[in-house]
């Protein structure tokens, strides 16, 4: 089994083991209850917090390459990120039809990435987003510095 096999076994397992504590949401008469695309998913009691977050590095949008390769790095191994939000980082991986309510984010969508500060991005990552599939990575899987490289890693999926 190659490194990148066992990444994948390793995800989908993270992925099982995260949503089997969440239930699906369902639909209203046929129609998914996604919210808009940009949609804040960081609770507004937490807002103000997750915006004054910020990376260790710096700004995330220009972040060093080996910083941003080492994001991708646990974005497609470790953290398992691309099994819903797909390597392309569309929301459309093997898994992100499990959340049909609400799906995985869109990282390439451009309109978002501009709504979101990196506190906020990062403040999914650690705390997870209530009432979705993606469960609390850091401390459980991912380190804080990891979870920061991650975001600036989430970054590039926005070319505009």
């Amino acid at each position: 089994m190659t490194m990148k096999d066992r990444y994948v076994a390793h995800g989908f397992m993270v992925v099982g083991l995260l949503l089997a504590a969440v239930p699906l949401s369902g639909t209203a008469e046929g129609v998914p209850l996604s919210p808009p695309p940009t949609k804040d998913r960081v609770p507004a009691a937490h807002s103000d917090k997750a915006k004054a977050l910020h990376a260790p590095f710096g700004d995330t949008r220009t972040a060093a390459a080996e910083i941003v390769a080492a994001g991708k790095t646990l974005y497609e191994g470790k953290g398992a990120c691309f099994l819903c939000h797909g390597v392309s980082g569309k929301g459309d991986g093997p898994a992100s039809h499990m959340q049909a309510a609400h799906p995985p984010r869109n990282f390439t969508d451009c309109a978002f990435q501009k709504e979101r500060d990196d506190g906020e991005l990062f403040w999914i990552i650690k705390y997870g987003s209530p009432g979705t599939g993606m469960q609390a990575l850091i401390p459980n899987i991912l380190s804080e510095g990891e979870g920061w490289k991650v975001v600036a890693y989430l970054r590039t999926f926005c070319k505009g």
